[in-house]
């Protein structure tokens, strides 16, 4: 928030030129054109159970779909792409591909690289989504069941999804006015450029049978009992509401912000000249969110950027690709340092002091060393918590999180969870979109067994 003491501390709005702005957040990843596409899937040497496959957490059939782009196929490929997962496009977008279907890929070698499969999956969803013409898929015949879907994110709309081409009805509600969960809100916008969240949105929702509400809160405008009185079945993709502290004294100041925060401001933001941002801003935290967040600062106009990570560069949730895409847009990282105190003074943030930190004994400890790192601007990416409270306190948790099977389902009948609230998770887009499927179907079976007849 731009305000007078904002700015009297070195946070200020428009410290670019309009030029710069859109420069600076254009799509950070161009798409391939049609020649380099056919080029990179000439490559594929197509393999039978392929490992890249198995390495999907979606299970996407990876050489069946390259091989359509191949033959310039490229509704065929968008297909064999979104009946395994429905947010492909999106997960082509922000998949860490190098860790997962990449790594696995048998051209991954000394001597050569790895086919490029997510900027191929890019290219088949984006080539269908800009002339989609007749639906990929249609809806079967309806059941009469009704489903309740809580949370739009991944997981949640990825369920929704699968249960309305199998027939079923499902209610969408949403918290938020629009529907997308953190990849309308919680990315980078370099990553996901001309509203791309919302246009794979709409085609999802048009399979039909998904009515959306939204403004709709679970625990404040809705109850899990109520949902179970009116609904077949429910399923939570509720997310991660809660952020962690840091573990020490947090002033009551403005320009200490949690970087979630921050960067879906940025996203909603239609004029990008006018968002603050510091001259010096430290980013706690070493994962995705943090580089996420301190990436944009400097695209703000932030002069010095710094990551801090109490761990070292390997125990980063990051992945090296994100650390060196930080590096190569001019954000420090320091490593082995964790936060002691926030200074600030007349209402602004002046700095952070910082413990050094080693492993001794398989445990984290502070060495007894200490350093100061000037900022005018806090960003905390130290993860996120799952709120229990919303749901109740009738289902078991694992770890912080609701615990279920193998299939989605809770301890309660009738209730399933997946995506980031759910335990045992990695945290990313794609395996929360597997969830959501997976759920879908294991709901469908429920809500279609034969009734077992008394004896």
């Amino acid at each position: 928030m731009d305000t007078p003491a904002s700015r009297a501390c070195g946070i200020h709005a428009a410290r670019l030129n309009l030029a710069d702005y859109a420069a600076n957040f254009s799509d950070a990843h161009p798409p391939l054109t049609k020649p380099q596409a056919l080029i990179e899937a000439e490559r594929c040497y197509y393999c039978h159970d392929a490992p890249c496959a198995t390495a999907c957490p979606t299970g996407i059939d990876i050489p069946s779909f390259i091989h359509r782009i191949a033959q310039d196929n490229n509704r065929g490929a968008a297909r064999a792409i979104l009946e395994a997962n429905p947010l492909g496009g999106m997960c082509a977008r922000v998949c860490p591909t190098e860790v997962l279907c990449e790594q696995a890929c048998v051209r991954n070698t000394n001597e050569d690289k790895p086919v490029e499969i997510g900027s191929l999956q890019r290219y088949a969803t984006d080539a269908f989504f800009a002339q989609p013409s007749a639906p990929l898929f249609q809806r079967a015949a309806a059941t009469g069941k009704r489903v309740a879907v809580v949370g739009a994110g991944p997981a949640g709309l990825a369920c929704a999804h699968g249960l309305a081409v199998r027939g079923h009805d499902v209610v969408l509600f949403e918290a938020r006015p629009k529907l997308g969960g953190l990849n309308e809100y919680g990315l980078a916008s370099y990553k996901t450029t001309n509203n791309f969240a919302q246009k794979e949105v709409e085609w999802l929702l048009s399979i039909g049978g998904i009515e959306v509400r939204t403004g709709q809160q679970l625990g404040r405008d809705i109850t899990l009992d109520s949902l179970l009185g009116a609904y077949d079945a429910v399923f939570l993709g509720l997310g991660l509401q809660g952020v962690n502290a840091l573990g020490v004294s947090e002033p009551l100041v403005t320009s200490l912000r949690n970087a979630v925060d921050f960067i879906a401001e940025l996203r909603q933001s239609t004029d990008l000249s006018t968002l603050p941002v510091g001259r010096r801003v430290v980013v706690i935290g070493g994962g995705m969110t943090a580089v996420d967040a301190a990436v944009q600062s400097r695209k703000l106009g932030a002069e010095d950027v710094t990551i801090v990570y109490r761990r070292g560069a390997d125990a980063m949730s990051a992945s090296a690709v994100e650390q060196q895409w930080a590096q190569t847009n001019g954000v420090t990282i320091r490593h082995w340092a964790a936060p002691k105190e926030v200074l600030s003074e007349g209402g602004a943030v002046k700095g952070v002091r910082f413990a050094a930190t080693a492993l001794s004994g398989g445990k984290l400890v502070e060495t007894g060393e200490t350093f100061t790192l000037e900022a005018d601007m806090v960003l905390k990416a130290i993860g996120q918590t799952y709120v229990a409270g919303s749901a109740g306190k009738t289902i078991a948790l694992e770890a912080g999180r609701i615990a279920t099977d193998a299939e989605g389902q809770t301890s309660l009948p009738r209730v399933w969870a997946g995506g980031d609230c759910r335990a045992g998770g990695r945290d990313l887009t794609v395996e929360a979109v597997e969830h959501g499927k997976v759920a879908a179907g294991s709901i469908h079976t429920a809500l279609t067994a034969p009734v077992a007849q008394a004896a």
